[in-house]
C-alpha cells in the first residue's frame, strides 16, 4: 500500500513559495503530517565565457547570515520555459547574455520538504547585455576557471547545493576548458 493523501492545507502564502500541511495515511496504515514548502521551479546556469572561466555571483543570503559564492540562478515565472527564464537570469546576474544555452540536467533541491525542481544550463558564447536586477539583489560578479570552481567546491568553499550539483553535471560538458 502506498501514501495516500488524507488532505492538505495552505499555511502560508509567500512571495515566492506556499507552505502547506499535508495529513497522510502511510503504508502501515498509520497517519503522519508533512510540511511542504511548494515552489514553481528555477533554474541554474552555468556560464563560460571565451577563456573557460566560470562565472559566479557572490550574494548575501539572509537565511545563512553570510555572503555566498553561487551560479547563477532564478525562479521561474508562472507557465514559464525554463530556457527563457535562464536566458533571462544569466543577464539579470552577470550582465552577460548567452549565444548559446544548453540544457544538461535537472533535479529537486530537497524533496523532503520541498517541491522545487531545478533545470540545469551550460551558457556559452556571452556578450555583455545586461538586464536590471532584481530590486532585492546586491550581486558581484567573480570569474573563476573551472578546475578552481571544482577545487573550492572539494574544499567546501562553496557551500551553496544548486552550485554543488550543477558543478557536477557540468564537470563531463566541459572536459575541454
Amino acid at each position: 500500500m502506498p501514501f495516500r493523501l488524507l488532505r492538505s492545507e495552505i499555511l502560508l502564502k509567500g512571495r515566492a513559495f506556499l507552505i502547506r500541511r499535508d495529513y497522510l495515511k502511510t503504508p502501515d496504515g498509520h497517519e503522519t503530517k508533512l510540511d511542504i514548502i511548494e515552489h514553481g521551479g528555477s533554474v541554474v546556469i552555468v556560464p563560460v565565457n571565451k577563456d573557460g572561466n566560470l562565472i559566479f555571483v557572490r550574494q548575501y543570503r539572509h537565511a545563512a547570515g553570510t555572503d555566498l559564492l553561487e551560479l547563477p540562478a532564478g525562479t521561474l515565472e508562472k507557465d514559464e520555459d525554463p530556457a527563457v527564464c535562464a536566458a533571462r537570469e544569466i543577464r539579470e546576474e552577470t550582465g552577460f547574455a548567452a549565444g548559446k544555452i544548453e540544457k544538461i540536467g535537472d533535479f529537486y533541491l530537497a524533496p523532503g520538504y520541498s517541491t522545487e525542481f531545478m533545470h540545469v544550463y551550460i551558457a556559452q558564447d556571452l556578450r555583455h547585455d545586461p538586464l536590471e536586477a532584481d530590486a532585492d539583489e546586491f550581486l558581484s560578479v567573480e570569474t573563476i576557471p573551472l578546475v578552481e570552481a571544482i577545487q573550492m567546491a572539494q574544499r567546501g568553499e562553496i557551500p551553496d547545493a544548486k552550485s554543488l550539483a550543477a558543478l557536477l553535471l557540468a564537470k563531463s560538458h566541459l572536459k575541454g576548458l
